[in-house]
């Protein structure tokens, strides 16, 4: 029960490091800084960033406080050499990530092969990484965590790599005003990564790698203050504070003073850091004198930061249960209208026009409905990158394979551009919601996570603002960390914990909110024709007026000036019966609204007006309409207009009535140009009726048999968009496994340089100490000789891979091989004294060659020359012999000397 529980807790806290990942709060959504005090660095790199990691880690004191986080692609099937490689440039203890350790200060910490990270209350954890091989991106998923555990105090780290992972991941560590670092591309083997992060201006630093340590130091000399509310910042703080919104109002014409002190306040600190400024006074002095500066603060203010399907619940709570009832509520054929504000670089716009597709689809029954998207922000540059629609290859960590295909066009440069089908429901436009008119009549408002950076006035403001711009029971979608404190009366919580909201149909406040600045006025509804009587009266509108207007309304034809393109430059009259716009995206030009049986005929009379600079009538054309056939006249005249270059014309419709014309025809008058046409055909082609005829069959069947050729045509088509796509996922793959092979590479040849290394050792250490040694393999062929060996066995370097019984020694050792293999068999020592031809005398010893792993792999043997120890020997044996026989001399002497005496 106790393991069960403990696999229950252990299961709960990879849960909550994955969604920490994906949903990550905004700076203002908690309170104080939870989890662990020490700074922690990710460090994100993929192929050849060994080098650059190695000269990082070289350059960072042993003596600092910071743990650093290796995140780098790696393969998964195979174990790495990161943590040897690393631990040779560092003195700080290079350790391989366990799930569940706690960081510690002064450490460097590698993420294991085939592993997604996650830190959560300063502890790592490790997952099973949810996407397949070749679309995984470690690094954003980790500095997605970082940004949520660290919040602030975050920093991310971009070296050399290829692809862009890591600048999703960069977006919400910038959402947390922490601070971004980036390898200077110029000096990456592989500049990919880093400069998708700087494009994408997230990066405050740019740096060689070598220098990036010392500036991280610099950036964290002054600690980040920890204000909770603005009472807490000091009163010399707030005045200088106020001093930045006026010069920001100044040079942006953006003002900033209703947002929160405590967010503005982190920011400027945040600036002061990095540019190592003693005071926020002195701050404002550098802003003075440095408008790019200014530029760069207002940037970091905006906090344009997005992501597609961002805060997940809240997608999936209005795809499963919102807009399907939403939608089924709306008349068939309606045309909703929404407003996303502070849209920044579009993802949620294009979230929600593809969430409304899919809904749309999924109706039963299906309905006819259609949704523009007004989609504004005050940055002007993400609005532009907005509308290009273009986007990373790693917003596949936020939208899903099947979505990717759908909404999605690969452009063959590793980018996903949004279908022409999402792109015509979204208009972006730059607009300031504290200054500008609101859009109105809307179905939807979404506003996520920009109430948090306001004060509780303007956030009351905006709620009101929206309560006006929304139609009844219309939808307000705020972020997860918002709520409609305060407009409790003019909105109901449809799913309170998603913070979605219905508009109750109450008084609106809209005339009485108070903005920074003031809205322009509304516009005036449209007056009724009978007011016009009062404007005479009035004196506002002259009787000639007023009588050339009625005229010209009710006798002057319908007409049209175009360019020679056709595209329409002005419309007067009604001409709707002639011009219709086509369906899809709008299109004003003359020869895409032309009805049919105008379009042809316009297009041949707009190139003869313009070649013979004269005006051309053509009578008795006939155009299909809502209501039949009408015949009509055209006048199409070429229009002067100085300093144009383009051509202009003048196009006019006037109908026909075909009662008079035929009475007119039977009453001997003039007969129609029609008429006239079909009997002139008649008396030149007498058989020309039954020529169109035939004509007419044939053209049916040349259309018959292209719709059918069309038809095979699309099916090929789809064939190759579905080999497109599988050959596309194999590119991304291959890419992946290249990526990971280069970092393979790049270890394995860090490896083979350390080898070189210690084997230059080896030799200069055996070859310098007049050691003697031979190494023989398994099977008693010689692998390695030093050059002393040669002087006692003749060996030579080609002799390597020979037998050793093949090789002539000088040595009287016949039994070398004999011993050599009882060593192999035995694995014990076997030490002889043997001599040579010339007389020298060697101590053999032979031992077993073991490796680090203590498998035997052969046998050394080393020969040490005993030749003078033997000489003294022999030497010492001779001496000790004289000087037996000289003891034994002098015994016998004394033994004889007493008889002698004793006689």
């Amino acid at each position: 029960m106790g393991k069960r529980k403990s696999e229950q807790t252990k299961d709960a806290e990879k849960m909550a490091a994955r969604k920490a990942t994906h949903d990550v709060q905004p700076a203002e959504s908690g309170g104080p800084l939870r989890g662990s005090e020490v700074q922690i660095v990710g460090i994100g790199c993929s192929a050849g960033g060994l080098e650059a990691l190695e000269t990082f880690l070289e350059k960072v004191p042993p003596d600092t406080d910071l743990a650093f986080v290796v995140i780098q692609h790696m393969d998964p099937t195979k174990k790495g050499f990161l943590v040897e490689l690393l631990q040779r440039r560092t003195t700080l203890p290079v350790t391989e990530i366990r799930d569940r350790v706690k960081v510690q200060p002064h450490h460097v910490y590698v993420i294991p092969p085939n592993r997604d990270v996650a830190v959560v209350h300063g502890v790592l954890h490790l997952l099973e990484p949810e996407a397949p091989r070749g679309f995984r991106l470690p690094i954003d998923f980790f500095f997605r965590s970082l940004a949520s555990d660290q919040k602030y105090r975050s920093i991310g780290v971009i070296l050399s790599g290829m692809a862009s992972d890591g600048t999703l991941g960069l977006r919400s560590i910038k959402e947390q005003a922490g601070a971004g670092f980036a390898q200077d591309p110029a000096t990456a083997l592989f500049d990919s990564m880093p400069r998708s992060a700087i494009a994408a201006g997230l990066i405050d630093v740019v740096a060689p790698a070598t220098d990036l340590p010392a500036r991280i130091l610099d950036y964290l000399k002054r600690p980040p203050s920890s204000f909770q509310s603005p009472s807490d910042i000091p009163d010399g703080d707030e005045s200088s504070l106020e001093k930045i919104f006026i010069l920001l109002r100044a040079h942006t014409g953006h003002d900033f003073s209703p947002y929160k002190r405590t967010t503005v306040h982190r920011r400027v600190e945040k600036r002061i850091r990095l540019h190592q400024i003693g005071t926020i006074e002195d701050y404002v002095t550098y802003l003075q004198n440095n408008v790019h500066e200014v530029e760069l603060l207002f940037k970091d203010l905006l906090i344009g930061v997005s992501n597609f399907f961002r805060d997940s619940d809240i997608w999936k709570c209005l795809e499963e249960e919102i807009l399907p009832d939403y939608l089924a509520s709306r008349p068939d054929g309606a045309a909703l209208r929404a407003w996303t504000v502070g849209c920044s670089t579009g993802e949620e716009a294009y979230s929600l026009a593809i969430l409304f597709k899919e809904t749309l689809a999924a109706l039963n029954p299906p309905k006819k409905l259609s949704l523009h998207i007004f989609a504004t922000d005050v940055d002007k540059d993400s609005i532009e990158r907005a509308r290009t629609g273009s986007f990373g290859p790693n917003i596949g960590a936020d939208v899903s394979e099947e979505r990717l295909q759908r909404f999605f066009n690969d452009n063959g440069q590793g980018h996903y551009v949004i279908k022409q089908e999402i792109r015509d429901m979204i208009t972006f436009a730059p607009q300031n919601v504290m200054k500008h008119p609101p859009i109105t009549r809307l179905d939807i408002v979404t506003c996520r996570n920009l109430l948090i950076y306001m004060d509780k006035q303007l956030s009351e403001n905006l709620l009101s603002l929206f309560h006006h711009s929304l139609i009844p029971d219309g939808l307000l979608v705020l972020g997860s960390a918002e709520t409609i404190d305060g407009a409790t009366r003019l909105f109901s919580p449809l799913e309170e914990k998603q913070r979605i909201y219905k508009r109750l149909n109450t008084a609106s406040h809209y005339n009485n909110v108070r903005l920074p600045y003031s809205f322009a006025p509304l516009s005036s509804p449209v007056l009724p024709k009978a007011s016009s009587r009062n404007e005479l009266a009035s004196g506002k509108a002259s009787p000639s007026s007023l009588v050339e207007k009625i005229l010209l309304n009710r006798y002057s034809p319908a007409a049209v000036l175009v360019t020679h393109k056709g595209e329409i430059l002005y419309i007067s009259g009604k001409t709707g019966k002639y011009l219709e716009p086509p369906s899809g995206k709008a299109d004003f030009n003359l020869f895409a609204m032309a009805r049919t049986g105008l379009k042809d005929v316009l297009a041949r009379a707009i190139d003869q007006a313009i070649k013979e600079k004269n005006a051309i009538a053509i009578n008795s054309v006939t155009v299909e309409t809502n209501n039949g056939n009408q015949i009509i006249d055209l006048s199409i005249e070429p229009v002067d207009k100085a300093n144009d270059p383009d051509d202009l014309i003048l196009i006019t419709f006037k109908d026909v009535d075909v009662e008079t014309d035929n009475k007119a025809s039977r009453g001997g008058g003039h007969k129609s140009l029609t008429s006239k046409s079909r009997q002139l055909i008649s008396k030149q082609h007498p058989g020309g009726n039954q020529n169109v005829e035939t004509a007419r069959s044939e053209m049916q069947r040349s259309l018959e048999e292209l719709r059918f050729v069309n038809v095979e045509l699309q099916s090929m088509n789809e064939e190759l968009q579905s080999v497109n796509e599988e050959l596309t996922t194999s590119k991304e793959e291959l890419q992946s496994m290249n990526e990971e092979l280069r970092t393979v590479n790049y270890e394995l040849q860090a490896k083979v340089n350390e080898f070189s290394c210690t084997s230059n050792d080896m030799y200069n250490l055996l070859n310098h100490t007049d050691v003697a040694a031979l190494f023989l393999d398994e099977s008693l062929l010689v692998k390695r000789f030093t050059i002393q060996t040669s002087k006692i066995i003749k060996l030579i370097p080609s002799d390597v891979g020979r037998p050793i019984t093949d090789i002539v020694s000088t040595l009287n050792y016949p039994q070398l091989a004999d011993d050599a293999r009882e060593v192999l068999r035995s694995l014990t020592c076997i030490e002889k004294h043997v001599t040579s031809e010339n007389g020298l005398w060697f101590n053999v010893r032979i031992v077993p060659y073991r490796t680090a792993e203590n498998q035997v792999r052969g046998v050394i043997i080393t020969f040490a020359d005993i030749t003078e120890f033997k000489s003294m020997m022999q030497s010492l044996q001779k001496a000790l012999k004289s000087k037996e026989l000289h003891a034994h001399h002098l015994y016998e002497e004394n033994v004889q000397s007493p008889s002698n005496n004793g006689r």
